[in-house]
């Protein structure tokens, strides 16, 4: 009896510790507001090409589903407003929903989230008393089938459903929603699912560029923004606005619901008034944005809280009412090409053009490779540079420390600038048959260290920093911690158990 129980206890401390050790992760918005989108199956092979494990969609489109069947990424599926009314009507529309929209594709299809309604306070036809029996309904039948435990129920919300954001600690939720919110609290505290939130700091610069600066909406701001009640200091618009939800949370003694960041992003693109929509800002916000939540930082209220975020959007879509801006949310032209650089996993270098990236180092360059090179063009390049150009390419094989992300503009980039450094640092050696250009900015990465001028060799640490990974990552010393002391918790509890 005590054997059994030491087992039940070691392998539960077991998923505990892989839970708690998850971190944040990064997803892409899949919106479909577009006449020239390329099919969904095409659209699911761009997904985990880019190694993009969490994507959500707006309803429960039946190719989209199959699409992404055995593809291991994570599907937050939708319920339209126009579906609320059925769904929190009666009972057996939810159960039918359920059975025709997600068993015929789960668990192939692995889906983890329904949003029942989405910024139902922002839509003209206000349907939030609708909200959550239709939650209710959606959950009742996930539990008929056993599935409440592994597919998450909740609602996304507007910055709006706010009625003070600032400062963050005077954060509060509009009053003329409580007659919903009150029992949605009550119902993602009781279940255990998220507050999901869209939140936009473009909107909130573009709309009052003068008390909003736009260093300090893209993470960029040298200063810091002080709340006068708690003293806690704010670098980024993105963070006092959560910290402002949390808060808000917290009045309501709401204190253990976790939140979501179901939307955020920036337009590359927008109308003559809107100056801020461009590719460098963009290409600054998402990039700063994704290291921000992938190193687990928190925000100042809740530091080192895990944070999931969503980006939006895949796609630039044209049949989007409103401004300019409206149609150039995306991170990919319906061609599936770049509208520019990014690296989903917020380790890696990003298109050194623009001013996304953080090291400036004075009369010093560096060379990358060129973000509108083909990869037919970078490949050869490499095989060139590794070949016959004598550059040691240890740094970019499996395990090392340059290896990820594993494209071809990254490798391109380390072996480009090795080249170039060993050759003088000219123009010349930067050439690469124009797939080449010259930044004065450090693409340097966590272990990855590019090489620059005066050094005959890539820094030690590229080939060694894999023996001290563990002891220089921040973004993990925490949960390593954490992980050692569990595992060797669990490993004691088996090994006793083979004592006796």
């Amino acid at each position: 009896m005590a054997t059994r129980f030491t087992l039940i206890f070691a392998a539960s401390l077991f998923l505990l510790l892989l839970d708690c050790c998850s971190g944040s992760f990064i997803g892409v918005c899949y919106g479909r507001s577009a006449d020239d989108l390329p099919t969904p199956d095409k659209v699911a092979q761009l997904v985990q090409l880019h190694k993009i494990k969490y994507v959500r969609i707006y309803d429960s489109n039946i190719q989209v589903l199959k699409a992404f069947a055995n593809t291991g990424v994570e599907l937050m599926i939708g319920v339209p407003n126009s579906d609320l009314l059925s769904l929190s009507q009666f009972q057996s529309n939810a159960d039918r929903w359920l059975k025709n929209s997600v068993l015929p594709y789960y668990p192939a299809t692995k889906i983890t989230y329904i949003t029942v309604g989405a910024e139902v306070t922002e839509s003209p036809n206000n349907a939030s008393s609708l909200v959550v029996p239709a939650m209710t309904n959606v959950l009742t039948a996930l539990k008929k089938l056993g599935l409440h435990k592994k597919i998450k129920v909740s609602s996304t919300h507007s910055l709006g459903v706010l009625s003070r954001s600032f400062p963050p600690s005077a954060g509060a939720f509009n009053s003329s929603h409580a007659h919903f919110l009150k029992p949605m609290l009550e119902f993602l505290a009781e279940n255990q699912s998220p507050f999901m939130i869209d939140i936009y700091p473009y909107y909130a610069y573009r709309d009052s560029p003068s008390k909003v600066s736009l260093d300090y909406a893209l993470f960029e701001a040298s200063s810091e923004v002080i709340d006068p009640n708690t003293g806690l200091l704010y670098t980024n618009m993105f963070d006092a606005q959560i910290d402002a939800i949390y808060f808000a949370l917290m009045a309501l003694n709401f204190r253990t619901i976790k939140v979501m960041v179901t939307e955020t992003g920036w337009p590359s693109k927008g109308s003559p008034k809107e100056t801020a929509a461009t590719p460098d800002n963009a290409q600054t916000y998402n990039t700063n944005l994704i290291r921000h939540v992938i190193n687990n930082t928190g925000t100042p209220a809740k530091p080192g809280e895990e944070l999931d975020v969503y980006l939006f959007s895949l796609f630039n879509e044209n049949r989007k009412p409103g401004l300019e801006s409206e149609r150039n949310w995306g991170l990919f032209y319906p061609d599936q090409t770049s509208v520019y650089s990014l690296d989903f996993t917020g380790r890696g270098a990003v298109d050194m053009t623009t001013q996304a990236n953080i090291t400036k180092s004075n009369g010093t360059t560096w060379c990358i490779a060129s973000s509108k090179a083909s990869q037919i063009d970078l490949q050869n390049a490499i095989d060139w540079a590794c070949g016959p150009g004598n550059v040691d390419c240890t740094a970019i094989q499996p395990s090392q420390p340059c290896f990820e992300p594993d494209n071809l503009a990254s490798h391109a980039s380390f072996a480009f600038n090795s080249y170039y450094q060993q050759n003088g640092a000219s123009d010349v050696a930067c050439s690469f048959g124009g797939t080449g250009i010259k930044v004065d900015k450090d693409p340097s990465y966590d272990n990855c260290i590019y090489m620059r001028a005066g050094s005959n060799k890539t820094v030690t640490s590229n080939t060694t920093a894999m023996s001290s990974s563990t002891s220089s990552s921040s973004q993990n010393g925490n949960s390593t911690s954490v992980f050692t002391i569990l595992l060797v918790t669990c490993l004691s509890a088996l090994m006793h158990i083979q004592r006796y």
